[in-house]
């Protein structure tokens, strides 16, 4: 069995900036994603979007030129402004040439 190592991207935000970030990591280089309304606390409390539905979170399986570029998007247009949550994971997958 042949395993390849890619990245994991994981990206956590308000359910408004959905269509916005589906957008910005297929234009970075994502191939797919799978999106999951969720819950939680973090330093910050529960925010008010969580009221009302909860968060989204996005996953994307990317090379590790395309979750870098992921990730400086998310840092440089959403985390000043946003409640936005990033990070990053290398995962071994079969079938590697899907996501490179």
């Amino acid at each position: 069995m042949k395993l390849t190592t890619v990245r994991l991207v994981t990206i956590i935000a308000e359910p408004v900036l959905k269509d916005r970030l589906i957008h910005e990591i297929h234009a970075l280089g994502a191939h797919g994603y799978t999106l999951s309304e969720v819950h939680g606390e973090g330093t910050r409390g529960i925010h008010a979007s969580q009221w009302q539905g909860g968060n989204i979170k996005i996953e994307t399986l990317v090379s590790p030129e395309v979750a870098d570029h992921i990730l400086e998007a998310m840092a440089d247009h959403y985390f000043p402004n946003y409640a936005v949550i990033a990070y990053v994971t290398d995962v071994q997958v079969m079938r590697g040439e899907k996501f490179v």
